[in-house]
């Protein structure tokens, strides 16, 4: 049969209470820096990716019709000399 010292249960109960709080604060520490990441992140100027692929497809297209109207201009060219 085994003896319990009061002692030993109120330092087991103890040290059950420390690791829960510790548990709780390392939760609480966590959910913290997430939000202060959130609202660090969330005011720098990054752009969606559907605006970043929009600007990209406007940029592609514009360098087409560059294209296309510098060979016109050279034809043009090419015809007055």
């Amino acid at each position: 049969m085994q003896s319990q010292n009061p002692m030993i249960a109120d330092f087991v109960k103890l040290m059950n209470g420390a690791a829960g709080t510790f548990a709780g604060m390392t939760r609480e520490a966590r959910e913290s820096a997430r939000e202060r990441v959130k609202e660090t992140v969330g005011g720098l100027d990054f752009v969606a990716r559907e605006e970043f692929d929009a600007v990209k497809a406007m940029a592609a297209k514009a360098r087409e019709e560059n294209e296309a109207l510098a060979e016109r201009i050279e034809a043009l060219e090419a015809k007055i000399k």
